[in-house]
């Protein structure tokens, strides 16, 4: 049974929405294991022979123990820790997780954390036609012409790639790509977001509110401009995450294709289960 102190701590927080300037309601629970989460993908806490105590986490958040202890529930359920009796909690290395990157993306405050972790740098392609495939996937015309970039997405710590992003943005937006493009006479004409994803800089650019995001993940094997990018042998496994973005409209105004390496990364998503 819960202390009287830990039973009188409200659940449910107003936590930011880093997406907008809302605020979304969100258990307090979550909210750390959100932010532990992010700390251990980041390698803050990754490699550590210890991890702070439930006593520590909870002076640090200003949070009861039941609520340290469900956070670290969470967290330990994805793999990302280990907790044994007498030892402490301790992450678990990679290798112990199969050897994989574990990326939580079942919401877009974790797609704007997993860039915030990590670099990519794009090329601006011009004006192409969307893949066959990707277009009668998403019911879009194949003669419609987008603005492609393409840019492969690595890790801080180490920069090794991690995903090969291919992003379309519609002709409609001509304004707001212009607007993010370095100058005709720069010596680099990449697009460097820094911590900011494109459909982050591309909707501000054109003053546009983010409503809907709709993703579609797939095992596909690596073609050669997929190996080559990633560094790994051709047709090996891959992930492939679709994701289309909609304004308030309903409007698709960008989506992308990420491949990422099979062996390396892991899609990692977190149900709550309710009553």
């Amino acid at each position: 049974m819960n202390s009287p102190a830990e039973a009188a701590e409200p659940l449910i927080d107003k936590a930011p929405d880093r997406s907008s300037d809302k605020t979304v309601d969100k258990p307090r629970y979550q909210q750390l294991a959100d932010e532990l989460r992010a700390r251990i993908l980041s390698g803050e806490l990754a490699g550590t022979t210890s991890f702070p105590t439930e006593s520590v986490l909870c002076a640090e958040y200003g949070v009861s123990r039941f609520t340290v202890r469900e956070a670290l529930r969470r967290l330990q359920n994805e793999g990302l820790i280990a907790r044994r009796r007498g030892s402490g909690t301790v992450v678990q290395p990679a290798a112990a997780r199969g050897g994989a990157l574990h990326q939580p993306l079942s919401n877009v405050g974790e797609i704007l954390q997993y860039a915030r972790d990590t670099r990519i740098a794009y090329d601006h392609l011009g004006m192409q036609s969307l893949p066959k495939a990707i277009a009668v996937q998403i019911a879009m015309p194949v003669s419609d012409k987008w603005f492609r970039f393409r840019g492969v997405r690595r890790q801080v710590t180490d920069g090794q790639p991690i995903a090969l992003t291919e992003a379309y943005v519609i002709a409609d937006l001509a304004d707001a790509v212009a607007e993010i493009l370095p100058p005709a006479d720069a010596a680099d004409q990449t697009i460097n977001p820094g911590s900011d994803t494109l459909f982050q800089i591309i909707s501000n650019a054109a003053g546009l509110s983010m409503s809907r995001v709709t993703q579609d993940i797939q095992a596909v094997p690596a073609s050669a401009e997929v190996a080559a990018a990633l560094d790994i042998p051709r047709r090996s496994a891959c992930l492939r995450i679709l994701r289309c973005y909609h304004d308030q409209d309903g409007r698709m105004f960008e989506m992308s294709v990420s491949h990422h390496p099979g062996d390396s990364f892991a899609y990692s998503m977190h149900i709550d289960v309710e009553g």
